[in-house]
């Protein structure tokens, strides 16, 4: 406000000085009367951005005094601020319909000053003058104000960039948050588990000898030591710049790269007979290579469901790996119903298995089953839970697969009666 203030104050200094200098037309007028039309525009300059109408209306009723006494130099030129700010400031429809009117006054003014004065030369004179006072501020202003709406435009579109590119980082950041905690889940809930229900049996029963309570001890402390040493590894891929999440590979404190494949899935079952629960596994088809994010989904996925089957399941439980043509086919069966207390969960862990059975473009079911997949028959399995995964694999090549058809059918039995660990 200050600079306009000063602005219309310089304005109108200057325009006095070429009024007393005798910029203007002699009328036979006192030179103080063309100082009110000078004063009337230089008011439109005070309004210039606030009212931008006003500015042109006093503008141009300043030029029409000073038409009818003068004309003055010094009023013409602040009538041309009038019109630069009328369509820098004003609406884009004043804008346009103001390079229109003055450009056919202009026209309008060059051909009446031939027509009157029958002198082609004059209408040129008058034509440019006439242009330079009214159509170039307008014009100017036309494009100043292009420039600004486009400058506006793209600090938006930046703005939305910005805005995209955040919520792609959020988006990025929640999904490995994810990820992260279905790893930290399947990482330590089956070694706890078996813990928990090691540790209640041992303190629910107060007829075990020394013997037995030092076995099971031992197996907790085993589960412990494993359960801390899986912790410390993922911790330490999580500090590794170059480490590659989810690659399936996994680093022992020993310092040795392991990859987790479904062929060491007869360890998870190991542990579901050592926590006191009669378990066995069968492999069935022809065993192959499968890609790696498929034997570390299928790894995980048993671990999870078993670790299920330990916290709200009976015995026996039963898991089925079977290689068909073109995918994998996962099911752990446990039977349901006894008088088995179910630990507290939390429900990520049929989530987490439905995740990694999606991002290998796989499928997942759970859910009630009559009897176990095993060939006792529904009398003797009874009725119970059932997880199925089927995931997709890379056929290996016929050669290679003539070459491990020895291993066809092959049936893997680790039954083991239950309460073998005490």
């Amino acid at each position: 406000m200050r600079r306009t203030v000063w602005g219309a104050g310089l304005a109108f200094a200057m325009g006095v000085l070429l009024i007393a200098a005798g910029s203007r037309l002699e009328r036979g007028v006192p030179e103080w009367v063309l100082v009110v039309p000078l004063g009337v525009a230089c008011a439109g300059v005070l309004v210039r951005r606030r009212a931008p109408v006003v500015c042109l209306g006093l503008g141009v009723v300043a030029v029409g005094l000073d038409a009818v006494v003068g004309p003055s130099l010094g009023t013409v030129l602040v009538f041309t601020d009038n019109l630069y700010a009328a369509a820098l400031y004003g609406p884009a429809r004043l804008a346009r319909g103001l390079l229109m009117v003055t450009a056919v006054l202009a026209i309008g003014a060059g051909a009446g000053a031939g027509f009157w004065a029958a002198d082609w030369r004059l209408p040129a004179v008058i034509g440019v003058q006439a242009s330079l006072v009214l159509v170039t501020p307008v014009l100017t202003a036309l494009l100043i104000r292009e420039q600004r709406d486009r400058a506006a435009v793209e600090r938006v579109r930046a703005e939305q960039v910005a805005r995209l590119a955040e919520l792609d980082r959020r988006a990025a950041i929640a999904a490995e948050r994810t990820r992260m905690a279905r790893e930290l889940h399947d990482l330590i809930a089956n070694h706890f588990s078996a813990i928990a229900i090691q540790s209640t049996a041992a303190l629910s029963r107060t007829d075990l000898d020394a013997g037995t309570v030092r076995k099971i001890m031992e197996s907790v402390r085993e589960n412990s030591v494993e359960g801390l040493a899986e912790m410390r590894t993922i911790i330490g891929l999580l500090r590794e710049e170059d480490a590659l999440p989810g690659s399936g590979d996994e680093e022992r404190p020993g310092g040795e790269a392991v990859r987790l494949r479904l062929a060491e899935v007869e360890v998870l079952v190991e542990r579901v007979v050592a926590a006191g629960m009669a378990g066995s596994l069968r492999v069935e088809g022809t065993v192959r290579e499968v890609p790696a994010a498929v034997d570390l989904a299928g790894y995980r996925i048993v671990q999870e469901a078993l670790t299920n089957a330990l916290k709200h399941g009976e015995s026996p439980v039963e898991v089925v790996v079977s290689y068909e043509v073109g995918r994998v086919v996962l099911r752990v069966w446990n039977a349901a119903g006894g008088e088995r207390r179910a630990l507290p969960g939390a429900g990520a862990g049929l989530v987490g298995m439905r995740e990694r059975a999606a991002l290998v473009g796989g499928s997942f079911e759970a859910g009630p089953s009559p009897a176990g997949p095993s060939e006792a028959g529904p009398s003797e399995a009874g009725p119970g839970w059932e997880v199925v995964a089927v995931l997709p694999t890379e056929e290996r090549s016929p050669a290679a697969a003539e070459g491990m058809s020895g291993l066809s059918s092959q049936v893997v039995g680790l039954v083991f009666p239950r309460g073998a660990a005490s």
